[in-house]
C-alpha cells in the first residue's frame, strides 16, 4: 500500500482550535481540551478527514495560550506534530492581535518592537505594528504567560483583549470561537 493512499482518517489526529477565553490551554479547572467534541467540530472544515473516537484519545495541547486570550491552539496525538511545536518553538512565529485601551507613551511602538524586558529578560526583538486604532498587531516567537499584557502595560497601554490568529504558516481563518477543525498530517507549521 502506497502512502499516499492511506485513509488520513486512520492517521494520528492534529487538532486546531479556535479557543474562547476563559478556557485553560495547558491545565486548569476549565480546560480548552473540553470544548473539542465530534459536535464541534467547524462545519466548512476543509481537511475532509472523517471524524473516529480515537481522535479524540490523548490529544496533547502544545503553545501556550493565556487563560484570558482567545484564539489558535493545537492538540495533537502525532509525534511529529508535537517535536515540531517544542522542539522549533523559537523559530516559529505567532501572530496575535490585542486590542487596546489608553493613549500609549511616546515611542512606545518602537518599544514594543524592541528594547522591553518580562521577568527581568530582555524581549528578543519582535513585530509590532497598529492594525487600527484600538489594535495592535505582534508578531512574536516564543511569547511567554502574561508577556504580551506586560509590554502593553509597559507602554501606557491597557490590555481589553488578546487574540492568537496565526501559529508558523497555520492562520485561523474564518474558524468561529469554540470550534475546531483538522489539520491534516503532511501540512507544516
Amino acid at each position: 500500500m502506497h502512502e499516499h493512499t492511506r485513509d488520513p482518517s486512520l492517521e494520528p489526529a492534529t487538532i486546531l482550535l479556535h479557543k474562547p477565553a476563559g478556557f485553560d490551554a495547558i491545565e486548569g479547572r476549565k480546560p480548552a481540551r473540553a470544548l473539542v467534541t465530534p459536535e464541534t467540530r467547524w462545519a466548512e472544515d476543509p481537511s475532509g478527514i472523517e471524524i473516529l473516537d480515537t481522535h479524540f484519545i490523548r490529544l496533547t495541547p502544545l503553545v501556550p495560550l493565556d487563560n484570558d486570550a482567545s484564539g489558535l491552539m493545537v492538540f495533537t496525538q502525532d509525534g511529529r506534530a508535537w517535536r515540531r511545536l517544542t522542539e522549533d518553538a523559537g523559530k516559529i512565529e505567532h501572530e496575535y492581535i490585542v486590542e487596546v485601551n489608553g493613549d500609549i507613551a511616546p515611542y512606545g511602538l518602537i518599544k514594543l518592537n524592541h528594547g522591553l524586558s518580562y521577568l527581568g529578560c530582555e524581549i528578543p526583538p519582535c513585530k509590532v505594528s497598529w492594525q487600527n486604532e484600538i489594535r495592535l498587531r505582534f508578531a512574536i516567537k516564543e511569547p511567554r504567560p502574561g508577556q504580551l499584557r506586560d509590554m502593553c502595560n509597559q507602554v501606557g497601554l491597557d490590555v481589553v483583549a488578546i487574540r492568537r490568529i496565526r501559529i508558523g504558516k497555520v492562520s485561523m481563518g474564518k474558524m468561529p470561537v469554540g470550534t475546531w477543525r483538522y489539520f491534516p498530517v503532511g501540512e507544516k507549521f
